[in-house]
């Protein structure tokens, strides 16, 4: 399945790292070529704040502001309604219209889903995603009902602002709606069934994807997967651990985005295949191993992070300078070892 993009086509699966307000941690877009990543998520929401999103519109939009010509996904801010509210509850509040956030140094103000995707709009991504009323597994059976309501509703009121924004367009980014419900099943079956109804190009797994022991909720994300129609795109969001991935593609999925590989990377974490990267590997209990760099161990060792990672740090530098490096110039050292990192989940995409 491939997505159609404004600067290129894209072929699915692939993995999306986190570029929140515009940029990877540490890396210039050139960087992310070294890595081999196809696209990367912004936050409409943080956009917005940081007053970015306005100027994007004349500027031609946030692939040319990147300068990076893969496929970019902007996240409608449906997070931030979990981690800035929900989890803090004098950061604001949640109602039908939207949720009106009170942050210090911002003042108080109302993100709608209305305003969602005029942002987004005005961002220029490839792929809208819907505002949600994003929710953890653990939350109450009511929280949960009232989170699908609102993100039903708020989904009839993203695709009417969105047609009204896109009917003048040649090309139409994507617009993907956004499947809540926590860990109830019922739950999940009822916001997909509607959004089903209303129809979008694309559909995502919202919400918390493991439970609170940090095991992957394979049974609700299966039968979210299967709530999806087959002919559009299926995207896992916060979905990251290697082999969670495999599990989830195994079950439909094809997109899939999260913070592990570059956060991993800058706390010295280094994912490496356990043998030569093949479908056959991914079949291996584990397929992949961490080295923890910044281990002492590593101070002598002058050979490769990976013998069987073809990224530019691997075949230029060593274990002890990239050990010598996170001791010295951390900045610099966490940039290689992110894009380390991306390659290792950029050759994922392609085993799968």
């Amino acid at each position: 399945m491939n997505i159609k993009g404004k600067t290129k086509d894209l072929e699915l699966p692939a993995f999306f790292p986190d570029a929140t307000h515009g940029a990877v941690k540490g890396l210039i877009s050139d960087n992310l070529e070294y890595s081999k990543t196809t696209g990367v998520v912004v936050n409409a929401y943080h956009l917005y704040i940081d007053g970015v999103s306005d100027k994007l519109e004349s500027y031609g939009g946030i692939h040319s502001y990147m300068n990076f010509n893969g496929l970019i996904i902007s996240d409608s801010g449906g997070f931030q309604v979990m981690s800035l509210v929900r989890r803090n509850p004098k950061n604001g509040k949640i109602t039908n219209d939207g949720v009106r956030f009170n942050i210090n140094g911002k003042g108080s103000f109302l993100f709608s889903p209305e305003t969602s995707i005029e942002t987004q709009i005005k961002i220029g991504s490839d792929i809208v995603m819907c505002f949600d009323d994003c929710t953890e597994p653990f939350e109450s059976l009511i929280q949960q009902k009232h989170s699908v309501e609102r993100t039903v509703l708020w989904a009839e009121r993203c695709k009417k602002t969105f047609e009204h924004l896109t009917k003048e367009m040649k090309s139409k980014p994507y617009l993907f709606g956004i499947i809540q419900g926590g860990d109830n099943l019922e739950l999940r079956n009822e916001c997909g069934t509607k959004l089903n109804q209303i129809g979008f190009d694309g559909y995502a797994f919202g919400g918390w994807p493991v439970d609170k022991n940090r095991f992957l909720m394979e049974e609700v994300l299966k039968a979210t997967a299967d709530l999806m129609p087959n002919d559009k795109p299926k995207y896992a969001m916060g979905v990251g651990k290697p082999d969670d991935i495999v599990k989830c593609f195994n079950m439909g999925y094809n997109m899939f985005d999260c913070v592990l590989p570059t956060r991993d990377a800058r706390h010295e974490r280094l994912y490496v295949y356990e043998g030569e990267p093949t479908k056959e590997l991914l079949n291996k209990k584990p397929f992949y191993s961490y080295i923890y760099i910044g281990s002492g161990k590593y101070a002598n060792d002058f050979t490769k992070i990976s013998e069987h990672c073809d990224c530019p740090v691997c075949e230029k530098y060593t274990k002890s300078y990239i050990y010598h490096l996170f001791k010295n110039e951390p900045n610099v050292a966490a940039s290689l070892a992110t894009i380390h990192n991306l390659r290792f989940y950029s050759k994922l995409m392609e085993l799968l």
